[in-house]
């Protein structure tokens, strides 16, 4: 899709009531995406060059040059987010979504950034890992006024320093934070660090929960630790798209986490390197290879590998209950329960009840179960052999060779060379190995097939 197909221009910034429009038609476009899908990197117009990011899910802002600084203008407002085929959730964002544009400049560049509020509450915006004067650093009370519905608000400072981070209110912040609004910043480097490489994919996302009733479309602001929606930039799998690389392309991953807890991003077939914090890049030598890093909240974490090894990688949050779709937590375990005879007895009073659990949730994955009203299914990806039984926060690293250098489209599922998938195992003549057990299928640990030590002796 062409960049001009991303943005158009939104269509009032505010009120005519609230904002004289003299003074508004002076400010930069407030431009807005119209695809909740992964926009091209954003080729900048002038300035100095830098290497754009791609975000999942998202796009860049874009900027005007103005008496030497770059303008940038955002839109705080209502949204609705699609967060999954058929399920959409009311936000609060930034220029029509949520998580709010990337905003991309060079070490260096001076910035001036129009917030114009168009919620039904005060906000502000703060830039979080940034280092600039303590007036523009957007604590509502604190550093600032509140920025009162109607109004616009402006922020400029010079990028200091490169690195990723990211923009939130720090007003109201619960229920902002809540709603969604949130958004990237990524400062890049004035020509060549030796900190930090050149890579030829960048790819950058934030991590994001909501705690939404099925069937319902607001989030619960209130809630604090039992959230069933789990997504990556505001989208849960199978609606995040896949990560692109050509097989040897050196590929960095910035990840950015406000929510309420910690994440665990593990990529399959790759290590990666920690190259990066929100505190700035990580020296060399104190790096080490890892397939998982934990995100805490309000961390960012920046991860680089080469991707030389071919296929489809699962990318994912490693809480296994944060690549679930909506789901209650108060749900029993049925496992090893004999359900024989009830069932039928049950469905005279509740034709529509269906047995779960009693052998696993495996099942969930295949299952066509009415569902209420705009919610979608826990485990509802599908790929080249059944259902993936994921959800929320996981999505995929394709690997391919032979792309071109700007080619970020999905190039489906991986054809594997013949001889390296997994098959079901057909006796031989050969037979499997034996599988040698401690204890006898289904026996505690404390059972007397355990090996005890005779007793009277003392051990140590």
């Amino acid at each position: 899709m062409q960049r001009r197909n991303f943005f158009t221009a939104a269509a009032g910034a505010v009120a005519a009531t609230a904002v004289n429009r003299v003074a508004m038609a002076a400010l930069p476009e407030a431009a807005s995406q119209s695809s909740a899908e992964t926009a091209p990197p954003l080729v900048p117009p002038n300035g100095r060059p830098y290497h754009p990011v791609v975000t999942l899910n998202g796009w860049t802002l874009p900027w005007r040059m103005k008496d030497g600084t770059k303008e940038f203008h955002l839109v705080a407002e209502p949204v609705v987010r699609e967060v999954a085929p058929g399920f959409s959730i009311n936000m609060w964002g930034y220029n029509g979504q949520s998580p709010g544009p990337t905003i991309e400049v060079v070490e260096g560049d001076r910035v001036r950034i129009f917030v114009t509020n168009r919620l039904p509450e005060h906000t502000t915006v703060h830039w979080h890992g940034q280092r600039l004067p303590n007036g523009m650093d957007g604590v509502g009370g604190l550093t600032q006024p509140h920025i009162a519905p109607g109004k616009t608000f402006v922020y400029e400072f010079t990028a200091r320093r490169p690195g990723t981070f990211m923009y939130h209110p720090h007003a109201d912040e619960m229920v902002q934070m809540a709603m969604g609004m949130m958004g990237l910043w990524i400062t890049h480097p004035k020509g060549q660090s030796p900190l930090i490489a050149e890579v030829q994919r960048d790819y950058a996302w934030l991590l994001g929960s909501f705690a939404v009733e099925p069937g319902a479309m607001t989030p619960r602001v209130n809630e604090m630790t039992d959230f069933n929606i789990w997504t990556f930039n505001s989208r849960s799998f199978p609606a995040i798209s896949p990560l692109v690389a050509r097989q040897g392309d050196r590929v960095r991953m910035r990840v950015g986490n406000l929510t309420m807890t910690n994440h665990p991003v593990h990529l399959h077939g790759h290590e990666f390197e920690v190259t990066g914090t929100d505190g700035g890049p990580v020296p060399p030598g104190a790096r080490w290879p890892e397939v998982t890093t934990d995100v805490a909240v309000g961390q960012m974490r920046q991860m680089e590998f080469v991707a030389d090894e071919a296929g489809d990688w699962a990318l994912h949050c490693h809480k296994s209950h944060h690549t679930m779709g909506p789901m209650g937590h108060d749900v029993p375990t049925m496992i090893g329960l004999d359900h024989s005879g009830l069932v039928q007895k049950i469905q005279k009073i509740v034709p529509d009840y269906m047995v779960m659990g009693e052998r696993g949730m495996a099942d969930m994955g295949n299952m066509q179960m009415p569902l209420p009203d705009n919610t979608f299914p826990m485990m509802s990806g599908k790929g080249p052999f059944g259902s993936l039984e994921m959800g929320g926060m996981f999505t995929t690293l394709k690997v391919r060779k032979g792309l071109g250098a700007s080619d970020y489209r999905d190039p489906g599922w991986y054809r594997h060379p013949a001889g390296t998938v997994a098959y079901e195992y057909a006796a031989d003549g050969r037979g499997a190995p034996p599988a040698p057990r401690q204890t006898a299928p289904g026996r505690a640990p404390g059972a007397p097939g355990v090996r005890k030590p005779a007793s009277g002796h003392e051990h140590h």
